[in-house]
């Protein structure tokens, strides 16, 4: 079940997606987060660099006028040393140096450190004769490194001179006459060393802030790029699903078998076409109704069992669906479930066995017949001899005792018995050898008002009315038509003789153009048939006639068989009967 159930919450995302989208996101984002980086150190040396290279100005201008109140004092003098000092209390200050362009330290904030060597690997001549800020990175094993910034220092644009160890400006166009300026200190540089710590820490929190939002927009990437193909999937995957869904109900509402189906809460959920016409319910009737408030007792029982015993049940049982009927039905039950074992519902599919009854009984008669067909052709002929001689020997003793009546009655009955038994044998073969059927095209209207006339008499005088129904623009048929009306004729004299006291003999034609068609109903309103006799109607010999031979519906049976037809009887004790016959529409003349 666990395995089942990983299996279902990784269907949805193929592994290849997630491949995928990693090597085309990754790169992306780490090229970017890196050039970010690479841009926010730029721009903080940047800064550094115009911090470094406000503080020079703002310390020139600072010694620029210091000069300037130096001449305007008498007696006044200028130190550079204070002044450098004083700068170099600032915060984020590290040391501020001027430095003559051998590197010799002029002035430091530590005064300590004047007169000492500084620049070193630095091309301090290049740096003097030139205006540009530079900078560099200063290591620091006690701490964070300096930012050292450095250029040409000229406050006043003209550069210092030394006058017995001090710094003094030069004022006057020319160098006075007690001092000797060299060529060498006539150019300064100036030192700024800027703190980094501030700087690191918060160039850090820049790079790992970019860090976590790169990762934070490359998993926002990846969930993106997994959510098209999961929506791609989810729309083919929905699509899908709606043509299994099209396709498993109309399989489910047209299939042949009658299909009942509940759900958790134990309510009908489907009810096909098929489970209509054999329960001859409705789906409005049934559905989201409990089983047992509308289906028959049989139904529910089994699905009551099936919450016992949870198992597959097949079993055959008779179901009542109307009023005095009930049908035969095949049904297996069974309980639905899902991959992880939870009940769904219950499912029942169910079929009517009276057709396939009805067919095994027409197997099992058409071999009885063939049975009694091969003994009856055996017998007849060994009959028909004797019955020769008996009639010969009657119409002898007939002629011989001419003068008394009394045995001239008893001949002649003799006589007429043989003719009778003669008949039967003479139906009997008619039955049992294979029937020859002579096709051609007619029109079965006619037929059936040609061989209502023969009996219209009969009709008459036993006060039953005929009444007949057929279509004047009915097509003809490829049929026997001798054998037709003899069809007619029969099934005509039985329902005469099932009205002995009168009533109503109809007939009506109507062509079926879904099934290609015609059916010839023939009502009457007699005595009808025994249930119990139904099955039976067929089978040769059998009547409930005192007179009758049992062959009539039987030769009728297997002239309409040999048409490519079917016979159809219903029946009521003491209503009525109807026979309906079904002739295929063909108008194929042949010889069977």
């Amino acid at each position: 079940m666990k395995n089942k159930v990983t299996k279902r919450h990784w269907i949805g995302i193929p592994p290849w997606i997630i491949i995928g989208a990693v090597l085309i996101l990754v790169p992306i984002f780490v090229f970017m987060t890196l050039e970010n980086i690479h841009r926010q150190n730029e721009n903080t040396t940047t800064l550094m660099v115009e911090k470094g290279a406000a503080l020079i100005r703002s310390f020139e201008a600072g010694a620029r006028t210091g000069m300037m109140g130096m001449m305007g004092m008498r007696g006044g003098s200028f130190r550079l040393q204070k002044l450098l000092m004083e700068t170099a209390q600032q915060p984020d200050i590290m040391y501020l140096i001027v430095t003559d362009s051998e590197g010799t330290i002029l002035a430091h904030d530590d005064p300590a450190k004047i007169g000492k060597n500084y620049g070193k690997g630095l091309d301090l001549e290049r740096v003097s004769s030139s205006k540009e800020v530079e900078w560099r990175q200063v290591s620091n094993p006690d701490g964070a490194d300096t930012f050292e910034v450095f250029r040409r220092f000229s406050p006043t644009g003209r550069p210092f001179r030394r006058h017995h160890g001090k710094m003094m400006p030069n004022v006057s166009r020319q160098p006075p006459k007690d001092l000797h300026v060299d060529a060498d200190d006539e150019a300064q540089l100036i030192f700024v060393g800027l703190d980094m710590e501030p700087v690191e820490i918060a160039r850090k929190e820049d790079a790992r802030h970019t860090v976590v939002m790169a990762l934070i927009l490359l998993l926002i990437g990846f969930a993106g790029i997994v959510s098209l193909f999961l929506a791609q999937a989810y729309r083919s995957t929905r699509t899908s699903l709606s043509r299994v869904k099209a396709f498993s109900d109309n399989l489910v509402e047209n299939m042949p078998i009658g299909l009942l189906a509940t759900g958790r809460d134990g309510r009908i959920a489907s009810f096909n076409q098929t489970a209509e016409s054999v329960l001859q319910l409705s789906s409005q009737q049934v559905l989201w109704k409990r089983p047992r408030e509308v289906l028959p007792r049989p139904m529910w029982d089994l699905i009551a069992r099936l919450k016992t015993e949870r198992r597959i049940i097949v079993k055959e049982i008779d179901c009542p669906v109307m009023a005095k009927k009930t049908i035969s039905i095949e049904a297996i039950a069974s309980f639905l479930e899902d991959e992880g074992g939870e009940f769904l519902g219950h499912v029942i599919l169910f079929r009517d066995l009276s057709e396939i009854r009805h067919l095994k009984r027409e197997v099992e008669r058409s071999q009885r017949l063939a049975s009694i067909g091969k003994l009856a052709a055996g017998i007849a002929h060994e009959i028909r001899n004797p019955l020769s001689s008996i009639k010969g020997f009657a119409t002898y003793f007939k002629e011989r005792y001419r003068d008394v009546p009394e045995d001239q009655e008893t001949a002649e009955i003799m006589i007429q018995e043989v003719e009778r038994l003669n008949r039967v044998i003479g139906q009997l073969l008619e039955f049992a050898r294979p029937m020859s059927i002579k096709k051609k095209p007619a029109s079965l209207g006619a037929l059936v008002q040609d061989s209502m006339k023969m009996i219209e008499g009969d009709a008459h005088r036993k006060g039953i009315n005929v009444h007949v129904k057929s279509v004047s623009d009915m097509e003809e048929v490829s049929i026997d038509a001798d054998r037709m009306k003899q069809v007619f004729l029969n099934v005509y004299l039985n329902a005469l003789e099932a009205m002995e006291s009168g009533g109503t003999l109809s007939v009506e034609l109507h062509r079926d153009d879904a099934a290609s068609n015609i059916e010839i109903a023939i009502s009457d309103t007699g005595t009808g048939i025994k249930e119990e006799d139904l099955p039976h109607i067929f089978d040769p010999y059998f009547t409930t006639k005192s007179s009758g031979t049992g062959l009539g519906l039987a030769i009728v049976h297997k002239i309409i068989e040999s048409h490519g037809g079917t016979v159809r009887v219903q029946s009521q004790h003491d209503t009525g009967t109807t026979v309906t016959i079904i002739i295929p529409c063909s108008r194929e003349a042949s010889v069977l």
